[in-house]
């Protein structure tokens, strides 16, 4: 049988990624990041776009030459459809649709959450078998999905709750953005946390029926707490802030393991993995460990480069996908809406 060769490309929001690999196996995932957003305090969709266009093709050709091969050795394009920053996204899928096109080989769409998930299944060599078995519960959190998903195949994935307003991703951002901490404030509120105590201060903890999540009333209450104690000390937060930073994120941690606790109960299925960039927080990790340990959990943490947006998990999506035939007509349009199809 032939190699197959995969390149996914990953434009979702603001990184732009491109990775190769050979039956499963990574063996090049290339990612330029955008710094010109910190300024803005978040992502503009038009710096965005524009960084899209400038980056994507030395990251392609980046991507093939630490890979080793040339682009006529490829089997098939892999590229993110959706959901993300309509902007962005089209950049990558302009780009994939016409290196296809002009190669003359299969072009493959692929779910930008299903690509998260399938990040565990992405191979450094041949025999690498730390894939979880299916099925496995998944808790997948970002900046901008926070769900729990049922992983029956890579191709059935069954949501079993999914936040209603915010995702956890963009309360830590939010919560960053009001204590004048920047963008982005995962790693920031992360590294805080590292140094402060996570029972100082108590906010409030939604109540929503079954496996959905909501985090708009944590952040309203982190909100409001904060404007409280600034009226009597000005300088609060400057002296709290790691106390507050720990404080968030065990709060938001603890929503998070709720929820999943009550998931593996209910299905009875005892292979727990994570994934998503909130999947980088110390935290959570941490809490995954001590779950496992406390419940009997098998645990699935990814490496903290398949955590963030990245191509290796688009082109790990697209392998599966390849070997089935599952391929992508040249009309299909992007899709900027958060859907699990």
């Amino acid at each position: 049988m032939n190699d197959v060769y995969i390149l996914g490309i990953e434009s979702s929001c603001d990184d732009t990624s491109a990775a190769v690999l050979r039956n499963g196996v990574l063996l090049s995932n290339v990612t330029a990041s955008q710094e010109v957003h910190k300024a803005y305090g978040g992502v503009v969709p038009e710096l965005a776009s524009r960084a899209h266009q400038q980056n994507v093709v030395p990251v392609v050709d980046q991507a093939l030459k630490r890979a080793g091969i040339e682009k006529e050795q490829l089997s098939a394009i892999a590229f993110t459809r959706g959901p993300g920053l309509m902007g962005s996204l089209l950049v990558g899928v302009s780009f994939a649709k016409g290196m296809a096109r002009s190669l003359g080989i299969p072009l493959i769409d692929v779910n930008h959450l299903q690509g998260h998930v399938m990040a565990h299944f992405i191979k450094e060599s041949d025999d690498d078998h730390s894939a979880p078995p299916l099925p496995f519960i998944c808790l997948l959190v970002s900046g901008g999905n926070s769900q729990i998903v049922k992983v029956n195949a890579y191709n059935d994935m069954q949501v079993l709750g999914q936040t209603i307003d915010d995702a956890a991703g963009e309360a830590i951002d939010k919560c960053s953005k009001v204590m004048g901490l920047g963008y982005p404030g995962g790693p920031i509120i992360d590294r805080l946390a590292r140094q402060g105590n996570p029972h100082a201060y108590k906010f409030a903890e939604p109540h929503i029926p079954g496996f959905n999540y909501s985090f708009s009333g944590l952040k309203t209450s982190f909100l409001y707490s904060l404007r409280e104690w600034i009226k009597d000390d000005p300088d609060f937060i400057e002296h709290h802030k790691e106390d507050l930073a720990a404080s968030l994120e065990y709060t938001i941690v603890d929503i998070l393991m709720k929820k999943l606790r009550l998931a593996v109960k209910q299905t009875n299925i005892k292979h727990v993995a994570v994934a998503g960039g909130v999947s980088a927080n110390n935290g959570l990790r941490n809490a995954f460990h001590e779950h496992a340990e406390k419940y009997g959990w098998t645990i699935y943490i990814p490496k903290f480069s398949y955590t963030t947006d990245n191509a290796a998990m688009i082109g790990i999506t697209g392998y599966y996908k390849y070997l089935d035939n599952d391929y992508c007509s040249i009309d299909k349009p992007a899709f900027s809406k958060v859907t699990f199809q």
